[in-house]
């Protein structure tokens, strides 16, 4: 099964910034739309931010407001969430997920994704 690598979580206080970072050992992720989702204690997972192999990119308007920029850096094969202005509200646990980017998918429909990482909390609080 191959497997994504998350890292780059922590504590921040509010107003902060993270920089969180998806990696695979096993396979390229150039080749691949890569999804970071988060799940919050009794919420259900959902899509923040993604990123085709093209560099076509979605976010999710509503959680993100201009504070996250996703990113590649194909060389080193990672793919990045830059998160700033960070609120206790997104506190969570960061999962990086990949999926072939052929055919039609809902990008935040965390189904249509093959691969997933372990995740990587994200705690915001004074």
């Amino acid at each position: 099964q191959l497997q994504l690598v998350e890292s780059g979580g922590g504590l921040a206080q509010p107003g902060g910034s993270l920089r969180l970072s998806c990696t695979a050992s096993e396979f390229s992720l150039n080749d691949y739309t890569v999804t970071w989702f988060r799940q919050a204690p009794g919420k259900e997972r959902e899509g923040v931010s993604s990123m085709t192999p093209r560099g076509a990119i979605m976010y999710d308007t509503n959680t993100v407001r201009g504070r996250f920029t996703i990113s590649r850096d194909n060389a080193r094969n990672e793919v990045y969430l830059q998160m700033n202005h960070l609120e206790p509200e997104d506190t969570a646990v960061y999962y990086c997920a990949a999926r072939p980017p052929n055919g039609r998918y809902v990008w935040a429909d965390h189904s249509e994704y093959n691969y997933w990482g372990q995740g990587t909390q994200v705690t915001v609080s004074s």
